[in-house]
């Protein structure tokens, strides 16, 4: 089933997306183009997926969600593009393809990641991408802003980039990764069930449970496809993580355990979509989707 709704997502989001990269002038074609590269050329839009579900979980249609899914995939794209510079990662792949300031140039590169940080609430208040009214607007715009910023993606990172070559507790690990990783995953599900129009806060704080254990649950799994996974198989060079010296789960936990953990946050996920009926299986399968996937 997930590979179908993963599909259809896909193409729905894609389409919407595609829309958003019309350069207004000859001037600005190269920056729209590296803007585009960094976006169009491949990815799983997992977080795209997991609006849409959100959205339809509450009885919405996924269309309504057009505008959330287009600016959790922006701001993720805009986060790798910055993550892969020689001053953060220094990484030359990305989704098997040379990373964007290889592609395009550095300076470029850092462009084409602000001008997609700016589009991505740009598209979230694009009336033909989110239908909805001011007020339900304000909470999703509000919702991205805190998770895109210093208290969440942004504010992980430089944990991140702070934690090299140090040994982490699991709590200060977590910490780190709610908020790099886990933020934008627990915005996607946000903003998909606001698109929807029906939801109400003991749904929201139902579904925010779930977003969070998937949240971490997506991270576990990115350390232990570090270890076990290859570059082919992964679009990015395998090991990185351990080249660089990077607080891991696998490291912390041992290998086993990290998957052991993976597999209880799942189980955390599904118990708190209980509430929603059949109504949430995308998001079910989603939860399973994100343990078992294997890049």
């Amino acid at each position: 089933m997930i590979a179908s709704y993963q599909a259809q997502s896909q193409v729905r989001v894609n389409a919407a997306l595609e829309g958003l990269f019309q350069a207004p002038g000859p001037e600005l074609t190269r920056l729209y183009d590296a803007m585009r590269y960094s976006v169009m050329n491949g990815g799983k839009r997992v977080r795209p997926l997991l609006a849409y579900a959100a959205c339809e979980a509450l009885g919405g249609v996924a269309e309504d969600a057009n505008g959330a899914a287009c600016a959790v995939e922006l701001i993720h794209a805009y986060s790798l593009v910055h993550d892969d510079l020689p001053a953060m990662d220094d990484d030359d792949l990305r989704r098997g393809q040379p990373t964007t300031h290889k592609a395009f140039d550095e300076a470029c590169a850092i462009l084409a990641g602000d001008g997609l940080q700016s589009l991505a609430f740009t598209a979230l208040l694009a009336p033909h991408l989110t239908t909805r009214d001011a007020e339900t607007r304000l909470q999703m715009v509000s919702a991205l802003a805190v998770a895109a910023g210093p208290a969440g993606m942004v504010g992980g990172q430089a944990i991140d980039l702070g934690s090299v070559g140090l040994k982490l507790d699991q709590a200060a690990l977590e910490y780190m990764h709610r908020h790099k990783t886990g933020a934008l995953i627990e915005a996607s599900v946000r903003l998909g069930a606001l698109a929807s129009g029906r939801a109400d806060q003991t749904q929201l704080d139902a579904l925010q449970v779930y977003a969070r254990a998937v949240g971490l649950a997506f991270q576990v799994q990115d350390d232990i496809l570090d270890v076990e996974s290859d570059t082919a198989t992964l679009g990015k060079r395998q090991g990185a993580d351990i080249a660089r010296d990077k607080p891991t789960y696998p490291a912390l936990l041992g290998l086993d355990a990290a998957k052991g953990y993976a597999l209880e946050l799942r189980d955390q996920a599904l118990a708190a979509l209980e509430p929603f009926g059949d109504a949430a299986q995308p998001l079910r399968e989603l939860a399973r989707y994100i343990v078992e996937r294997r890049h």
